[in-house]
């Protein structure tokens, strides 16, 4: 049964980025705090102000404005950006080099310092150095079956350990020393500090596109077999129940308490709670899915658009209008660790009210006294 937990608003549109100009395409977006970066496959990098509105009426629109572009010299896409906010510095992956540009006005570091040689990158949201002026990037090298990790500060590199793989990689995720990759039959755990690795389950990567995502401490979100995403730690197990998602997933991101999908109709939400898929959006021709410091955004070759989630509170207060108590009071409870310690509570006892009354008035007595107490 659906609900409604988020709303597609538009961010970009097509004539802010190219105009008339047909044959650009949008390659990859990163969003940090108001600034959005669109790199194309131009080799252009577009840097927006993206400004928050809500009306009187709580209509939250985006008015995106455009502060420069930065053509990059090369006549290739720019596949991948990450922003590392705490060096200012943007790293932009192109023709299998990760330059360092700084963050306001695109330009590279004086010092030309570039990690070459990768195929994609991902960044340690949980770095093990320590050190707050440095971020820790793990890169699938070009070199067979090598992943490296490397220690990137405001302008240099260093490269810090060299890993090699049982089988070629082609995604990966990182968590402090924990690399969770997808390789061409089968996902894995990779302790790059100890060497010892864990099967997780398999997966044909010439089949579909494989997803490996960090989804929070120690936990990972994957595209396993028979259209399941499938949660993983990295001890090689599963505390969630699996999510039914189409067979051919693109993208996904968490926005708590949903999993957010994307294939080549639609996007789906569904509540990583009860596994139950809760809203569908019509979307086509969507190729990038990703989320940024809890912002959903999703875009196409030729536009940028953002999900914005439904305040839990109105979404309980639709279930509950619904009749839908078991819903409602899942969520509430999942609410738990978005929401202040004591406007939590006083909440929560006004949610176990109205759910009693609904029970009261279905003559479930039983369960209406349970919840009224």
């Amino acid at each position: 049964m659906s609900i409604k937990a988020f709303k597609l608003v538009s961010a970009v549109e097509r004539e802010m980025l190219m105009g008339d100009k047909n044959y650009i395409n949008i390659e990859c977006i990163e969003c940090c705090g108001k600034n959005l970066y669109i790199g194309t496959n131009e080799c252009f990098i577009y840097h927006f102000l993206l400004d928050e509105k809500i009306s009187t009426t709580g209509k939250i629109t985006f008015a995106a404005t455009k502060q420069l572009h930065k053509y990059l010299g090369l006549k290739k896409p720019v596949s991948e950006l990450k922003a590392a906010s705490a060096l200012t510095r943007l790293l932009v992956l192109c023709d299998n080099t990760i330059t360092l540009v700084n963050m306001m006005n695109l330009e590279p570091v004086p010092t030309g310092a570039r990690i070459k040689g990768a195929v994609t990158f991902a960044v340690n949201e949980n770095p093990v150095s320590g050190d707050p002026f440095c971020v820790e990037v793990c890169i699938i090298s070009v070199k067979r079956r090598t992943i490296q990790m490397f220690m990137v500060f405001e302008d240099r590199v260093q490269i810090v350990k060299e890993v090699f793989t049982p089988e070629q990689p082609c995604a990966v995720a990182v968590d402090g020393y924990y690399l969770c990759l997808a390789l061409t039959t089968q996902y894995i755990i990779l302790n790059y500090n100890t060497g010892v690795s864990q099967d997780l389950f398999p997966y044909c990567s010439d089949e579909k596109r494989p997803i490996v995502k960090r989804i929070g401490r120690q936990e990972f979100l994957l595209a396993g077999p028979g259209g399941l995403g499938m949660f993983a730690t990295v001890d090689g197990i599963s505390q969630r129940a699996p999510v039914h998602w189409s067979e051919n997933v693109i993208g996904a991101a968490l926005c708590f308490p949903y999993v957010v999908a994307l294939d080549d109709e639609f996007i789906t939400v569904h509540s990583m709670l009860d596994q139950q898929q809760k809203q569908t959006l019509p979307f086509k021709e969507g190729h990038i899915l990703q989320d940024f410091e809890g912002k959903v955004i999703v875009a196409t070759n030729k536009g940028v658009y953002i999900l914005v989630p439904l305040p839990l509170e109105k979404q309980i207060q639709d279930l509950l209008a619904s009749h839908r108590v078991e819903e409602a009071l899942v969520l509430a409870k999942g609410a738990r660790r978005n929401i202040p310690k004591e406007k939590f509570q006083v909440m929560y006892k006004r949610i176990l009210q109205q759910a009693g009354f609904i029970q009261f008035a279905q003559l479930q007595f039983l369960e209406a006294k349970e919840l009224f107490r």
